[in-house]
C-alpha cells in the first residue's frame, strides 16, 4: 500500500496500530484515550462529509482552534478528501482571519467554538467564496440557527451517510493526491507585512518528518504534550507529521494556562518548546529556590554545579572521571531527579528548543540537570527544521549541522541558503515573493550566519534586523536580547540603535516574577503599568541590564532603557501570534519613547 502522502501514511499507520492509543485529551478532569481506530473513523467521516458538501481536489479549507483532537480530525479529513489545510492562529483578529480565509479561497471554515464563530460572522460577507462554517465545540450554541453554520457532528453524520452509500469512496479519494501535490498552506506570522501562504507538499512534510524522527531517535512508545499553535509548522510537525511516521502518542493541553499541571500529569518523553517556555521553566526554578530553606538552597547549588561540570566535560568530549560520575549520580538521585519530577520533565528523552533563538546558557542549564536538550533551527519555508545539534556533536552557541539530505551554504553577504527535499514549493498566489525567496534553486532564509570549521551553523541575526550604528559598527541585536531575556525578570527585549550613537532597549518585564519580587519586597502597586514604572522595579531591571553589559563589547552595551508600561499583544500588532516582536511596529508605535531615550543620553 502507498505511504507517500499524508493521507495514505495515516491510513497505513492506523491499520497497523489499531487499538493502540494515538491521542489523549483531558475532559472533566479525566484523560481520555483515543485509539488509532477511533482516530481513523473520525477522519474518515470528516473527509466524506466534506466530499458530500462538494470539496474538490486541491481546494483549501481553513481551520482555527486550540490544540485538540478535532483539529487533527479536520486537518487529516481535509487532506484525505484531496484538499489543502490552511491553519489560523486563535489570537488573530477578525480582519486577520478574513485575510487568510479570503486569500486561500476557502469554501469551508472549521472554527473551534463560539468565540471563533463570532469572528467568522463578522467578516463572512466579505468572503464571497465561503459557503460553510463548521463548529468543533457546540457549547453555548446548541440552539443557534444559521444556514451557513453547522456542527462538526452534523458534518460527520453526512460522512456516515455517504459511507453507507459508497463504502469505497474514502479509500479512492485518499489515494488521489500525489507526493508533489500540496498538503498544507502555512501562513507566516507576518512580521513585515501581510502573512504569506507557504505551500508545502506531501513530499516536503513527510520527508522532513521521517528525517526528523530518525535524527531525534523517537519511538512509538513516546509521549508528547501538544501545546504550541497547530497552525505553526513546528507544532504541526511534532503533533501530526512525526507521529504519522513513528506512531507515538500525542496528549492535548487542557488549557493554555495549565501547561505546568498538564506537563506533570503527562510526563512526556518528547518535548518541543519555544525559548520562552524554556526560559519560564528556568525562571520558575530560580524563583522557587530563592524561597527554599538554606539547606535546600545549598543542596541545589551543589547539585547544579556538579551537573554543569559533568555536562560541560561531555560537551567538550572529555572523559568524565569515575568520581565525578559518582557525584553526578548522587546529585541526580538526591536533588536533580526531584527537580525535574516537580516540572514534569523526569521522563524526557528528547528535548528540543526551536522557532526562535535561545541563550546557550539556558541549554547549558538544562543539560546540567540531566536533560539531553538541543537547539533546532529552521523556518516555515523549509518545512520546519534545517539544522540541529545531532548525537553527541553539540557546540553551544551554534544551531548544529544540517539534517542529512539538506544542504546549507552562505551567500556573499552571509545570508543562509538552504536546498533539499524539505524546501517549499513557493508562496500561494505570490510569484514575485516566490522568485525572490527561491532564487537560483536555493531557499534564501533571510537569516545571516557563519559556519565554523566543524560545519556548525551559527545564526548572527535576521538580515533585516542587523544594526549599523552612527560610527559604522555592525551589531547583531539578537544576541544581546537573548542575554537580557535570560534574566528571570525580563520577558522580552528590543534593542534599538540603527544609525544611532549608542544602543538602547525597550524591555518587557516578566509579570509573574516581578509581581512576586514586589510582594516579597513590599513594593506597592495596583496595575501592570503602575508596577512596571515603579522606581524599585526600574532598579531591579537596571541591575539585570548591568549584568549583561559586563559580558558584551563596549559598543554593544545598553546605555539607556525603557520598561514597557503595557503588555505586548498580538491584537495590537506589536507581536506575532507566536509572540515574536514586530520590530517595525514597535519602532513606529514607540517612536517618541525611543527619541526620549536618545535626548536624555
Amino acid at each position: 500500500m502507498r505511504t507517500d502522502t499524508v493521507p495514505t501514511l495515516f491510513y497505513s499507520q492506523a491499520r497497523k496500530y489499531g487499538s493502540r492509543v494515538a491521542l489523549r485529551r483531558k475532559e472533566f478532569g479525566i484523560w481520555r484515550d483515543i485509539s488509532w481506530n477511533e482516530y481513523l473513523q473520525n477522519v474518515r467521516h470528516v473527509a466524506l462529509g466534506l466530499i458530500s458538501l462538494g470539496l474538490k481536489k486541491e481546494e483549501c479549507v481553513s481551520v482555527i482552534g486550540e490544540n485538540r483532537q478535532e483539529w487533527l480530525y479536520a486537518d487529516l479529513g481535509i487532506q484525505s478528501a484531496g484538499g489543502v489545510t490552511a491553519g489560523i492562529y486563535t489570537t488573530n483578529s477578525p480582519q486577520q482571519c478574513e485575510y487568510i480565509v479570503d486569500h486561500s479561497e476557502s469554501r469551508f471554515y472549521f472554527v473551534e467554538d463560539e468565540e471563533q464563530l463570532d469572528k467568522a460572522l463578522i467578516f463572512r460577507q466579505n468572503t464571497p467564496k465561503l459557503e460553510k462554517i463548521i463548529i468543533m465545540d457546540m457549547e453555548g450554541l446548541k440552539h443557534f440557527q444559521d444556514p451557513m453554520v453547522m456542527s462538526m457532528e452534523a458534518l460527520q453524520n453526512l460522512g456516515r451517510e455517504m459511507d453507507r452509500k459508497d463504502p469505497d469512496l474514502f479509500e479512492r479519494r485518499l489515494h488521489e493526491p500525489k507526493p508533489e501535490d500540496l498538503s498544507v498552506l502555512i501562513y507566516t506570522s507576518g512580521t513585515t507585512g501581510p502573512p504569506k501562504g507557504a505551500m508545502l507538499t506531501h513530499n516536503n512534510v513527510l520527508w522532513t518528518a521521517k528525517t526528523c524522527a530518525e535524527a531525534f531517535g523517537v519511538r512509538d512508545t513516546d509521549e508528547l504534550l501538544s501545546f504550541l499553535p497547530l497552525c505553526h509548522i513546528a507544532e504541526r510537525m511534532f503533533s501530526l507529521f512525526i507521529p504519522l511516521a513513528h506512531g507515538y502518542t500525542v496528549n492535548f493541553l487542557e488549557h493554555p494556562e495549565t501547561i505546568p499541571q498538564n506537563m506533570r500529569e503527562v510526563s512526556p518523553t518528547v518535548i518541543f518548546a519555544v525559548p520562552r517556555i524554556w526560559e519560564k521553566f528556568y525562571s520558575a526554578i530560580l524563583i522557587n529556590m530563592s524561597e527554599a530553606t538554606l539547606f535546600k538552597r545549598v543542596c541545589y547549588h551543589l547539585a547544579t554545579r556538579i551537573g554543569a561540570k559533568v555536562s560541560q566535560m561531555r560537551l567538550d568530549h572529555l572523559s568524565v572521571p569515575l568520581w565525578r560520575r559518582f557525584l553526578f549520580a548522587l546529585a541526580h538521585f538526591c536533588v536533580l531527579r526531584k527537580l525535574r519530577d516537580r516540572l514534569g520533565l523526569e521522563r524526557v528523552r528528547v528535548a528540543i528548543s526551536a522557532a526562535a533563538p535561545i541563550s546557550p546558557d539556558v541549554i547549558r542549564y538544562f543539560r546540567g540537570i540531566g536533560m539531553n536538550m538541543r537547539e533546532l533551527y529552521g523556518q516555515t519555508e523549509g518545512s520546519g527544521p534545517t539544522t540541529m545539534h545531532q548525537g553527541d556533536d553539540i557546540r553551544l552557541g551554534t544551531v548544529g549541522k544540517p539534517f542529512p539530505g539538506m544542504e546549507v551554504e552562505l551567500a556573499e553577504d552571509g545570508e543562509i541558503l538552504v536546498r533539499g527535499p524539505n524546501v517549499f514549493k513557493g508562496y500561494f498566489k505570490d510569484p514575485k515573493a516566490t522568485a525572490d525567496t527561491l532564487a537560483d534553486a536555493w531557499l534564501h532564509s533571510g537569516d545571516v550566519g557563519v559556519i565554523d570549521d566543524e560545519g556548525n551553523l551559527k545564526i548572527t541575526d535576521r538580515k533585516k534586523d542587523l544594526i549599523i550604528t552612527a560610527a559604522g559598527k555592525n551589531i547583531a541585536p539578537q544576541n544581546i536580547e537573548n542575554q537580557l531575556k535570560f534574566s528571570p525578570y525580563i520577558n522580552d527585549a528590543v534593542v534599538i540603535g540603527d544609525g544611532r550613537r549608542y544602543l538602547t532597549a525597550l524591555i518587557m518585564i516578566d509579570e509573574e516574577n516581578v509581581v512576586k519580587y514586589a510582594q516579597d519586597h513590599r513594593i506597592p502597586f495596583t496595575t501592570f503599568a503602575n508596577l512596571s514604572q515603579n522606581p524599585e522595579v526600574r532598579k531591579l531591571i537596571q541591575a539585570e541590564v548591568d549584568k549583561v553589559n559586563k559580558t558584551v563589547a563596549r559598543v554593544e552595551t545598553i546605555k539607556e532603557f525603557t520598561v514597557f508600561d503595557k503588555r505586548l499583544d498580538p491584537e495590537d500588532g506589536e507581536v506575532t501570534p507566536t509572540m515574536k516582536v514586530k520590530r517595525k511596529s514597535i519602532n513606529e508605535t514607540y517612536r517618541d519613547v525611543i527619541e526620549a531615550m536618545y535626548r536624555s543620553g
